[in-house]
């Protein structure tokens, strides 16, 4: 009795090139096209003219509201990292994915200079590579995937409130307030 070697199917290709080895097709797959958009939007969907230079509206949006819009771009950002976790990414995959998001929120929360660095670390263009190139196909997901996900996100979550207190304690050490009206009235 043989045996034979049967190899696991490769995964599916879209816009696949025969002169391309079959290692570049699949880094070059597209996986979930919505994802891609979002990544798209976010960090490449302006060219500045006469250059290959591309940005989105992560570094505006963190710009026009300083913290907060840095805020918004991590939660949809950590959308996007909830959505390619059912495609069955590594759970190292996972947590570089996490650690992009959480980079990308705390060198953006900069004022000014962040902006500037935003400009050049596309956590979202990373992610959505990461997920073009490591996922198995659906249904490959795990409950323990969902658990190191989420306790990723809290140790990011952690990290974003430690670094709100951080910004807090700093403005209030810069510009003191003193809260206690009621006992500096004048008596007559």
């Amino acid at each position: 009795m043989s045996k034979t070697f049967n190899p696991p199917a490769a995964p599916e290709i879209l816009y696949a090139d025969p002169n391309q080895s079959p290692q570049r097709q699949i880094a070059e797959r597209h996986v979930d096209a919505r994802l891609e958009k979002i990544g798209f939007v976010l960090d490449q969907i302006f060219r500045i003219p006469g250059t290959e230079i591309r940005f989105g509206l992560d570094p505006i949006i963190g710009f026009l509201l300083p913290v907060a819009g840095d805020s918004i771009s991590a939660l949809i950002s950590v959308y996007l990292v909830l959505r390619s976790i059912q495609y069955g990414l590594p759970k190292i995959v996972i947590g570089r994915m996490v650690f992009n998001v959480a980079f990308d929120y705390l060198i953006g929360s900069i004022p000014l200079v962040g902006d500037f660095l935003d400009f050049a670390f596309q956590a979202n263009k990373k992610n959505v590579a990461l997920l073009n190139r490591f996922a198995e196909g659906s249904e490959r997901t795990r409950f323990t995937d969902y658990l190191w996900l989420f306790m990723l996100l809290g140790l990011f979550g952690a990290v974003v409130v430690v670094w709100l207190l951080m910004i807090l304690w700093l403005l209030s050490s810069l510009f003191p307030v003193n809260l206690s009206m009621a006992g500096n009235r004048p008596t007559s």
